[in-house]
């Protein structure tokens, strides 16, 4: 029987017993199944968090990799589950926006509805589609189900707005995207954007009512405690207290504008 990869992404919250349900679902179609987690941290129906995470992470995946996304507070409504195709990576996932990011790098070549109840559970709640939908659906995709065999064609994917980063000359201003496990704060900033802005302490980072001076390549290049900027792992900028939590020590929040100008 096939291994195919299947993983999760959810804002139920480390050890929640839901993850172990959805789980349970996969082996019991597919005993061979290999499931991965990215995360179960997302913050409660936080779609655009959500959304970040998948962008940023199953990218890295094997080809034809199923990704199951559960962030979804519309849950029991008229709100479609699709199945989608973005490049080699598929998915299943709420139709609310959480395929928005990868929609904004890749072409989607491939969506069906989950409306085929022949690939659900017996008995459907209103509040738990992950376990009694989305789960089955994939563990069946992993056993080489035609993914046509889920529901109907569909050809619209809902959306989220984003602000844009604005681009002046010797000036760049963005935002908090997302704030990490470490309390880092990533912006919407890429590096793409700062190619000409210098990286010494000609270039002002400010972050709210803090700043630094600079952008560094490691969060070692300054002293313990500092505030430093970096080009993270993702290839966007970051705000890191050296030691410790920038989130906890500047207190600020997802939305909050950075300005980097030189």
């Amino acid at each position: 029987m096939p291994r195919r990869i299947i993983s999760l992404t959810t804002d139920f919250g480390t050890g929640s017993p839901y993850i172990a349900e959805m789980k349970g679902v996969i082996y019991s179609i597919n005993p061979n199944a290999t499931i991965v987690e990215i995360s179960h941290a997302v913050a409660a129906q936080d779609i655009r968090q959500g959304a970040l995470v998948l962008q940023n992470a199953t990218r890295r995946f094997p080809a034809d990799t199923i990704h199951i996304a559960v962030i979804d507070p519309g849950v029991g409504t008229k709100r479609d589950i699709v199945y989608a195709q973005f490049g080699s990576q598929r998915y299943i996932a709420p139709d609310n926006g959480l395929l928005d990011r990868l929609a904004a790098e890749e072409t989607l070549s491939r969506m069906v509805t989950l409306s085929n109840p022949q690939y659900w559970l017996p008995e459907v709640t209103s509040t738990f589609h992950g376990r009694d939908i989305m789960a089955p659906a994939a563990a069946h995709l992993s056993l080489g189900l035609d993914p046509a065999e889920l529901g109907d064609e569909k050809s619209e994917l809902a959306r989220l707005h984003w602000p844009e980063v604005q681009v002046v000359p010797n000036k760049v201003t963005g935002s908090v995207q997302s704030i990490d496990s470490f309390g880092n704060l990533i912006t919407d900033i890429t590096e793409e954007i700062l190619a000409a802005a210098p990286r010494d302490d000609s270039v002002l980072v400010q972050c709210d009512d803090h700043q630094t001076n600079g952008i560094f390549t490691t969060y070692a290049d300054q002293p313990s405690m500092t505030l430093i900027a970096v080009i993270g792992s993702g290839g966007q900028l970051e705000l890191a207290v050296v030691g410790d939590s920038a989130k906890m020590m500047l207190g600020v929040a997802v939305g909050t504008p950075v300005t980097i100008s030189w």
